[in-house]
């Protein structure tokens, strides 16, 4: 199976407030979007892919965020990313922190509780030499 695309599709329970946080806050920006209320979309540059936001017949406060579900973003300097994000508002719920395997990670959320991992990849980690 060869993949040409790939992204992450969310439903979150208020558009308007996670569309403030992925945005606004973290800088995410957007590559289209599409329909109309109660059945918009927003498509946002996650990187080497996209993060899609989907509006489900408006802002649902009893629907849980997905179990088991987290996102993975790297970025060059995980300290700087976390200063960037508390002056925005952000809560980091875990400050940056070299952890067994290498990475250096922190971990906010969403607005609907969704666990979003900064990394940052050392320079001396695997996953810099790894040419793949």
């Amino acid at each position: 199976m060869e993949i040409l695309k790939s992204r992450v599709l969310l439903t979150p329970r208020d558009l308007d407030a996670s569309l403030d946080f992925y945005e606004d806050r973290l800088g995410l920006t957007r590559s289209r979007e599409f329909g109309r209320p109660p059945h918009r979309g927003i498509v946002l540059f996650l990187g080497g892919g996209e993060l899609e936001l989907h509006e489900a017949g408006g802002p649902d406060p009893e629907r849980p965020a997905p179990h088991g579900v987290r996102l993975w973003a790297q970025v060059p300097d995980v300290d700087a990313a976390c200063a960037a994000l508390a002056r925005s508002g952000v809560t980091i719920r875990e400050g940056p922190e070299q952890q067994p395997w290498g990475l250096i990670e922190a971990l906010v959320h969403d607005p609907d509780g969704l666990p979003l991992i900064l990394v940052e990849v050392p320079a001396d980690h695997p996953l810099r030499r790894d040419t793949r």
